[in-house]
């Protein structure tokens, strides 16, 4: 007869490829299945955060379901930052969890569904009855609601023998909603009168991105993207980048002149908008979306559908009514230049005033090295505006950035292993970008990203502070010395598992790893760049220009 434990797995194997979890006393019995029965590959971290930002990872960059396990208790709250981040990113995930005893809570256990539900994510526990069934339904729970499900495991059962009979367990996936008909026409209609029209698109829009490329081409579109969904329309003519804090001035000017917005798949953000002073209060913003309501107060049209077929019925609208008229680019607007806009920022020099290094220019020099095949995996924290602006991508899903949703630090070492599979099997270089105090916070998960990467660059932006806290807080007066940190020697730590680490100070310090990234060899390098906390990136000033507005009441 087979076990809860084995019944669990053999399922999970029939929907998923990858685990990445952590061992413990709740889900020993469950890992070992894993490797007796199934091809499921395990990837083990070295954090219960790793866990669940691992797997939220992968599922950015593959869209496949992401599975992850931890142990009861504390292995299951040490992954509660990243259960909450991949809740708010909507990303389907089954974490399966040890629990207490069905007999009733021991002395260290908690009430974990309680604490899942405050993160956005349900609770599907497993009986002896019926794991098979139990563990079907958190998969299709995940599809279905497009977030993240905790399968819990009663301490007691996983060894226990179940009664429930063999079987498929299959899973139904929910018929994507079609858009309504008359908001089709409403939308097309609005995007036909356009003088200046903008589509933007977010990471949900990625089925629909050749439509969508095409009826930007139709209206003679400027097309930009979310951060996440950096490199959507790479290459189009009239491709201006990003929207939002980590738009160029250039782009923003474009922005600031549209006159209606088809935002895709887009969560459409503070950021995403620019804390609403991005696009012309006068501009129509149509967003389509699986929601059930808008995001943000700006939107004038909502459709409540499908990205790609909601696309394609605005086109076929379109289509029907101009025919093969020619499309007009907005009046004035050379396409080459539009083309530079995402690339078109301050350079920097090599050194700042204090003789360390300027990040700006950095980041153009790690960027000419990079191979052109790369997937970036960026932490949270001020260094975000650097690789996030600086730095190319080859296409969509070529960037992740868990952590920015719940606005947390120090998941980039703990998401890149999940990361690091999506570029082993594209043969792409990892490229994860951290600053200091993150990666400080994660710093066991270094070990487990250099061991899942094929091939690696690390960058830590180290300039010995929380700068993020000493640009908003130091400048309103407060002490700055909780904000700043011992200067580390990451080099070092890369070396302790495994990476060639080199200290970097000047350019010229980039040469032998510049040699390597080219060659193509296996491996990887840890680059410990001592930069200078007094370039402050440009996104970092607009939140600080919104909260003086809020403090001004404007």
């Amino acid at each position: 007869m087979t076990t809860v434990a084995e019944r669990i797995a053999t399922v999970l194997a029939a929907h998923a490829e990858e685990v990445f979890g952590l061992m413990g006393n709740g889900n020993a019995y469950l890992i070992d299945a894993m490797y007796r029965l199934t091809d499921l590959r395990f990837t083990p971290v070295r954090h219960e955060a790793a866990t669940v930002a691992s797997a939220d990872a992968y599922h950015r960059t593959t869209r496949r379901l992401a599975v992850a396990t931890a142990t009861y208790g504390a292995g299951f709250t040490n992954a509660v930052t990243s259960l909450a981040e991949a809740a708010m990113s909507r990303t389907p995930l089954v974490l399966v969890v040890g629990d207490a005893p069905t007999t009733g809570p021991r002395p260290w256990d908690i009430d974990q569904v309680v604490v899942a539900e405050a993160c956005g994510a349900p609770t599907v526990v497993v009986t002896a009855d019926s794991p098979g069934r139990d563990t079907a339904s958190a998969v299709e729970l995940a599809w279905r609601r497009r977030g993240p499900v905790v399968l819990a495991i009663p301490y007691d059962l996983p060894a226990a023998r179940t009664p429930e009979p063999e079987g498929g367990f299959p899973i139904s996936r929910p018929a994507p909603p079609a858009p309504d008909r008359e908001q089709v026409e409403t939308a097309a209609a609005l995007l036909r009168e356009a003088r200046r029209p903008v589509i933007l698109a977010g990471r949900g829009a990625l089925e629909a991105r050749e439509t969508l490329a095409d009826l930007a081409d139709r209206l003679g579109a400027i097309t930009v993207a979310t951060a996440p969904a950096r490199g959507m329309f790479a290459g189009r003519p009239l491709d201006a980048g990003v929207c939002g804090g980590f738009s160029s001035e250039r782009t923003a000017a474009y922005l600031g002149r549209a006159d209606v917005v088809l935002a895709v798949g887009a969560g459409l953000n503070q950021f995403t908008m620019g804390f609403g002073r991005l696009f012309p209060p006068e501009a129509a913003i149509i967003q389509v979306d699986l929601l059930d309501a808008p995001t943000h107060p700006q939107v004038t049209r909502f459709l409540r559908a499908d990205a790609a077929l909601a696309a394609d019925a605005i086109l076929a609208s379109m289509r029907a009514a101009q025919g093969s008229a020619p499309a007009t680019t907005w009046s004035g607007l050379d396409p080459q230049e539009v083309a530079g806009a995402q690339s078109d920022r301050e350079r920097g020099s090599e050194l700042a005033a204090d003789g360390l290094l300027d990040p700006r220019a950095l980041a153009r020099v790690l960027d000419e090295s990079l191979p052109e095949q790369r997937l970036i995996v960026s932490d949270g924290g001020h260094f975000i505006g650097w690789a996030n602006t600086y730095f190319d991508v080859p296409g969509p899903d070529s960037i992740t950035l868990v952590g920015t949703q719940f606005q947390s630090i120090g998941l980039g070492f703990s998401s890149a292993p999940g990361a690091a599979l999506a570029a082993n099997e594209r043969g792409a270089m990892l490229a994860v970008v951290t600053g200091d105090g993150g990666g400080l916070m994660a710093l066991a998960d270094l070990d487990s990203t250099v061991r899942a990467a094929d091939r690696a660059t690390i960058v830590v932006f180290n300039d010995a502070a929380y700068t993020a806290e000493v640009t908003q807080y130091g400048a309103l007066g407060l002490d700055e010395r909780p904000m700043r940190i011992e200067q580390n020697d990451f080099a070092r730590f890369g070396e302790a598992v495994g990476a060639h680490g080199v200290v970097v100070r000047s350019h010229a310090d980039l040469e032998e790893w510049a040699e390597w990234a080219r060659s193509g060899e296996p491996g990887a390098w840890l680059l410990d760049c001592r930069i200078s906390g007094s370039i402050i990136a440009p996104y970092q000033l607009e939140i600080m220009a919104n909260l003086q507005r809020q403090a001004a009441g404007r």
